[in-house]
């Protein structure tokens, strides 16, 4: 009796057929599925999936989801948690997600040889700081339905960093009402900067009295950059830079004992520290 065999190249037809169906029943189960952190730190940028079409509530803040089910919101420096995020999906009841915030530990670091204008400002200049800030403020509130943010962050410049985010801070002396605001990175006057992740410029202004030339890159979802004490800014408002692309110099103006590069980020109004977004991807 001759026994059938079925042919090779019809095998290997029917196994990637089931390969590719295998994927697909996993891509959908996937797809349905709600997935947060346990725990993040304080001053985290969290990220979440959530099935896609979903409705997603964090505090006060209705949070995008992207076509792949990506959520995302930054936990503030002194938030204490739990946090709760509400999902919606598309087909199901509301679910309710709780994410313990871990606290850290935010030591003091002492800063001397600042222009005491700038730690102790006149009137007319305090009213100056305050509108410049107002316009920083107003271009951290974009949303646009960008994704950019989603990409592994690189450094803008490599070099020691000198001041970490978080950190009380006391200018000669007095100390300052808020946590530092981002990471300070010591490099040499006139160091490129480059783009951490690409985005568009929302802020580029040269001589702020604060933090002289500033410039804000959006990353989508609420997401963005800050960059503080640049000697020199070559985008204006409006332009999309990308991912590694040099865009600015590393200065000293504004308040500044040296030169260095100050790099912030922010979810809307919250604070987030660069460098736990660096080492997310690690």
């Amino acid at each position: 009796m001759r026994r059938w065999r079925r042919p090779l190249p019809a095998l290997l037809l029917a196994l990637a057929a089931s390969a590719v169906l295998a994927r697909q029943d996993d891509d959908a189960a996937d797809a349905g599925r709600i997935v947060f952190p346990a725990e993040a730190s304080q001053g985290a940028l969290v990220f979440g999936r959530v099935p896609p079409g979903s409705e997603v509530r964090y505090g006060a803040r209705s949070l995008r989801v992207s076509g792949w089910g990506t959520v995302v919101f930054g936990l503030g420096r002194n938030e204490a948690g739990p946090v709760e995020v509400t999902v919606v999906p598309p087909e199901g009841a509301p679910v309710t997600e709780r994410i313990r915030v871990a606290a850290r530990d935010w030591p003091v670091e002492r800063v001397d040889g600042v222009p005491p204008k700038t730690v102790s400002p006149p009137p007319e200049i305090a009213a100056r700081i305050q509108r410049e800030q107002a316009r920083v403020t107003a271009a951290r509130e974009r949303d646009d339905d960008r994704t950019d943010f989603a990409r592994q962050f690189v450094w803008p410049v490599e070099g020691r960093i000198s001041g970490r985010f978080g950190s009380g801070r006391v200018y000669n002396g007095q100390a300052a009402p808020s946590g530092h605001s981002g990471m300070d990175i010591a490099v040499p006057t006139g160091t490129p900067v480059k783009a951490p992740a690409a985005g568009t410029v929302t802020f580029a202004e040269p001589d702020l009295y604060l933090t002289g030339g500033t410039v804000v890159i959006d990353h989508g979802f609420g997401v963005s950059s800050n960059f503080l004490h640049l000697s020199r800014i070559d985008v204006q408002v409006g332009d999309r830079v990308e991912q590694g692309q040099a865009f600015a110099a590393v200065g000293a103006t504004g308040r500044a004992t040296g030169p260095h590069l100050h790099w912030g980020m922010n979810w809307f109004d919250v604070r987030v520290d660069p460098l736990l977004v660096l080492e997310r991807g690690d």
